[in-house]
């Protein structure tokens, strides 16, 4: 059985409007749908429902980050004097390939979508016999080095989590009604995750192509389950103190207005970052009709390359394999916080080793592609902060549009995410970032599709 005949278990929970009509001829108006009592009664369990599925998204990221500081920074330290050895990682990710390969190989709904075929929404929240698998790949892909980030899983994760609920109050539900709790459900999973809940909301809508009607009636329990989970993670990191979570730099750079030297700037920084997205995905998907010949081994091999690379990173260039590996949301506020620390070598070395390891990851893991594409961006900002005429403010936000629209195709939300992650700044530098990432969209939709070929592997899935 192929990726493409099993069920699409990792898509997010709201379907395009045109696959899920609302029941029933004829159709409804959304004004009077929005003024009914099964509406009102929706935004009420909208709301409930955001309390334990924001929970859930806390306690997996939580359980993901102290599996994380056990792994790679306490048990090392325990063990070793010295600091941590480079070899460190490598038989983590032999590891996680292992144990990856295993669960999607055995446990049913191929555990989520391929991340290599981009950011997915469509196609209806997983079912409930597909959750365990998503949870348990996405767990062993996080927590042991794999990178990827977890906004993927926790999408279908709240989504399927929602649905399930919904079938078990009332198993003749409506596929609207599904598909506006599943929505919610999404929302609320990833609350605060991208920094702010209308971000997270912003990404779902514009992935889902929802739009006109539908999007009036998706958005608004959507949004007030993502302002119920919101609530949830600042309350569970004041009671347990773990964290919130959320993508946020502790330090930003100074903005400077916009000037013709940096507008000119964005043209190069937009097609940089469409060829390197498209490098990127070609690794992932020429990779997936080897992975296909046999799963466990295959992915075990290439956790151990992923490894390998990260090892040779930290040999030479003195710094944390940690930089290479995971997804990347840890490290970059600290990356960018210590800018002026990096030579351009470095840089250059640690966006070589980021883009394999992250085409790799693409390949045969399960998580979303978000953060190690900011995490990109912001590494080829800073490389090209020192250009004649440049700033460092707008060189990491175009860097990060630039990728994030190479990789999501998504670009408004790609804009969002550079902007926004720059606070107060991010209004000065928007003008470079808006053309850094029209300019990377539209090259990356001329390109040919990468691994085209791969696309539908033929052949029983192993």
């Amino acid at each position: 059985m192929t990726d493409s005949q099993r069920p699409a278990g990792g898509s997010a929970a709201v379907s395009r409007p045109s696959s899920e009509p609302l029941a029933g001829p004829p159709a409804m108006d959304p004004s009077q749908v929005i003024r009914s009592k099964q509406y009102l009664i929706a935004l009420v369990l909208a709301a409930i429902l955001g309390i334990p599925i924001s929970a859930a998204a806390y306690g997996f990221l939580a359980l993901v980050g102290a599996i994380q500081d056990s792994l790679f920074d306490d048990l090392p330290q325990q063990l070793f004097t010295g600091g941590v050895p480079a070899w460190w990682p490598v038989p983590w990710l032999a590891l996680c390939g292992v144990l990856t390969g295993l669960t999607i190989r055995h446990l049913p709904g191929n555990c989520g979508h391929s991340p290599a075929f981009g950011f997915k929404t469509g196609g209806g929240p997983p079912v409930d016999r597909d959750l365990p698998g998503i949870i348990l790949a996405a767990l062993t892909t996080l927590s042991l080095g794999a990178v990827l980030g977890p906004e993927a899983p926790l999408i279908a994760i709240g989504g399927g989590l929602a649905a399930l609920t919904v079938h078990l109050v009332r198993k003749d539900a409506p596929p609207m009604a599904v598909t506006i709790m599943a929505a919610a459900g999404s929302f609320a999973a990833i609350s605060t995750l991208l920094g702010s809940p209308v971000l997270g909301a912003f990404l779902i809508m514009e992935a889902a192509g929802v739009g006109g009607a539908t999007l009036s009636l998706v958005a608004l329990p959507g949004l007030l389950a993502s302002g119920v989970g919101a609530l949830v993670f600042v309350g569970l990191d004041n009671w347990t103190g773990l964290g919130r979570f959320s993508l946020s730099l502790t330090s930003v750079p100074p903005a400077v207005d916009p000037t013709v030297a940096t507008m000119a700037w964005a043209l190069a920084m937009g097609a940089a970052g469409a060829l390197l997205g498209w490098v990127i995905r070609w690794i992932g998907l020429s990779l997936r009709p080897v992975v296909h010949v046999n799963r466990v081994l295959v992915t075990a091999a290439l956790g151990l390359l992923i490894g390998l690379t990260a090892m040779a990173y930290q040999l030479i260039s003195d710094r944390s394999f940690t930089q290479v590996l995971f997804s990347g949301q840890t490290a970059l506020p600290e990356l960018v916080e210590h800018a002026s620390d990096y030579s351009v070598g470095v840089l250059i070395l640690l966006a070589a080793c980021k883009t394999l390891t992250y085409g790799l990851s693409l390949s045969a893991f399960r998580g979303g592609p978000i953060f190690p594409a900011m995490f990109l961006g912001a590494v080829l900002g800073i490389a090209a902060g020192g250009l004649p005429g440049m700033s460092l403010a707008p060189a990491i936000g175009m860097g990060i549009g630039a990728m994030c629209a190479a990789m999501l195709r998504l670009p408004m939300t790609s804009t969002l995410l550079a902007t926004l992650l720059l606070g107060a700044d991010g209004v000065t530098v928007t003008p470079q970032v808006v053309v850094a990432v029209a300019v990377a969209f539209v090259i990356t939709n001329l390109l040919p599709t990468p691994g085209k070929k791969a696309a539908a592997p033929a052949g029983p899935t192993p």
